[in-house]
């Protein structure tokens, strides 16, 4: 506590430093960058820009099954130590705060070294943290191992993201985040489904070492992974290096100076309460409103969240074609989804509920629910300057963990304690109608801020398992 306490100190000064009037001589993220006209292409080879989404990709999958496994372990740990939903939501809710408060020094960190070895030691951390999960003996350890889990996976989705938005084109950027956020999804749906399917045979012990063992393998193969050489944050490379308080002052300062990365990043996370109140709770509710097995809960579950795999691809493609005829468009775009995502599934939660169809409904808005991830981080990149791309990225992680993914379970836990689970999934969604209203809010600046960073020069790093490697 005490040293999270001293860094939102440092960010809090540096703030206030960044905030008073900056001498022209003062070294600035914009000024007298190298451009590149309207360049818009691959910055590694094909296949090897393409290896790194498909390595990214594949991390991110056992990313979301040892964050996710432990929903469908809910009623066997649920009867073995006599726990609340609230505490039950608070196991996957831990992973989120962590994430969130532990991202943006991760990723400040990976921007100014390494991209590469920063996810291979978090992903080999997070998988022998979700296998110590066996061999705890109470709630408590379990909340630790849990926590330890999202230490691990704290700055990976920022930090990966910021990789491939890097090594493509700018005009793949949200299809690319679609394809990446469909890892997620597929993740929590392959969690939930082998988490039921081997505490059915084994015990839910069992289940998380199954999950956690495949993700060190993942870690090692990373290494092969093309990386970007680190942007200097100084615009010509024979002046004297900034001191530290300086960079800070001009990281801050540049991510405080958008107004787009903030509205951005406040939608994402309240349309990510709905998605992850849905996700969380649904094997429950098949459980409980329509006495169906873990097993059968967990696979009727699993399809929803596959629709939403499915919508997260078909959104980021669908605004990038959007963001040709005019980049503001997207963020219309994301704000219409979000308020039909919300009349679905109340619809689904109240009048449909007794209703045969009612599972139709909360699949078509599984599909709709995840129509801001992808569009999102695309507009993230496009408004924060290369050289600090990952801790920009972190922002919006820090916000879709802390007050999204965090919020949801835990919130619609408390709810459902208080009115039942039925209503708490029929309340959550409501949080889609102040996601909309985010999002047309930063459709005033976007166009603006991504004009301030269009055509910054980048160079290709050498591979760290073969150095010698050379950049298409």
């Amino acid at each position: 506590m005490l040293e999270m306490a001293d860094t939102i100190f440092v960010l809090v000064k540096a703030a206030k430093i960044a905030s008073k009037p900056i001498p022209e001589t003062s070294m600035s993220l914009y000024q007298n960058e190298p451009q590149v006209g309207g360049q818009d292409d691959y910055l590694v080879s094909r296949p090897r820009a393409w290896f790194a989404f498909a390595m990214t990709f594949a991390l991110m999958l056992f990313d979301y099954i040892d964050r996710q496994v432990v929903v469908s372990l809910f009623p066997h740990l649920k009867l073995a130590w006599n726990l609340s939903d609230k505490q039950l939501g608070a196991l996957v809710s831990v992973i989120s705060i962590v994430v969130a408060l532990g991202g943006l020094p991760v990723a400040l960190l990976a921007d100014r070294v390494s991209r590469v070895k920063s996810i291979v030691l978090m992903a080999a951390l997070w998988s022998l943290a979700s296998i110590s999960c066996m061999f705890v003996r109470n709630y408590g350890e379990m909340f630790a191992a849990r926590a330890v889990v999202g230490v691990g996976e704290t700055g990976y989705g920022s930090v990966g993201g910021a990789l491939l938005a890097s090594l493509f084109p700018r005009r793949l950027r949200a299809t690319l985040q679609g394809g990446l956020l469909a890892a997620a999804s597929l993740g929590s749906v392959l969690g939930v489904l082998v988490g039921a399917e081997v505490a059915k045979y084994w015990g839910w012990r069992a289940a998380f070492g199954v999950v956690g063992v495949p993700g060190l393998a993942l870690a090692v193969l990373y290494l092969l992974v093309p990386d970007y050489k680190t942007v200097a944050l100084t615009p010509h490379p024979d002046e004297a290096r900034p001191t530290t308080l300086a960079t800070a002052r001009q990281v801050v300062g540049t991510l405080l100076g958008s107004a787009t990365i903030w509205w951005t990043c406040l939608g994402a996370a309240f349309q990510l309460i709905v998605v992850s109140t849905i996700w969380s709770w649904l094997p429950s509710y098949f459980m409980r409103f329509h006495a169906v097995a873990p097993d059968r809960a967990a696979r009727e579950a699993a399809v929803v969240v596959l629709c939403g795999a499915v919508g997260g691809v078909v959104w980021g493609n669908l605004a990038d074609r959007l963001g040709t005829r005019g980049a503001a468009k997207k963020l219309v775009m994301v704000a219409s989804l979000a308020v039909v995502t919300f009349v679905v599934l109340l619809t689904a939660f109240t009048i449909a509920a007794a209703s045969p169809h009612q599972f139709v409904l909360v699949a078509i808005g599984g599909f709709l629910m995840t129509c801001t991830l992808a569009p999102s981080a695309g507009v993230i990149y496009d408004v924060v300057h290369p050289g600090v791309r990952a801790t920009g990225a972190s922002i919006l992680s820090l916000f879709q963990n802390l007050f999204g993914l965090a919020v949801g379970p835990v919130l619609g836990g408390l709810f459902s304690d208080m009115w039942g689970l039925q209503t708490a999934l029929a309340i959550m969604p409501a949080f889609g109608i102040v996601a909309a209203l985010c999002f047309l809010r930063a459709r005033r600046t976007y166009e603006a801020d991504m004009a301030r960073v269009v055509g910054v020069h980048m160079d290709a790093a050498a591979t760290p398992m073969a150095p010698n490697a050379v950049s298409a």
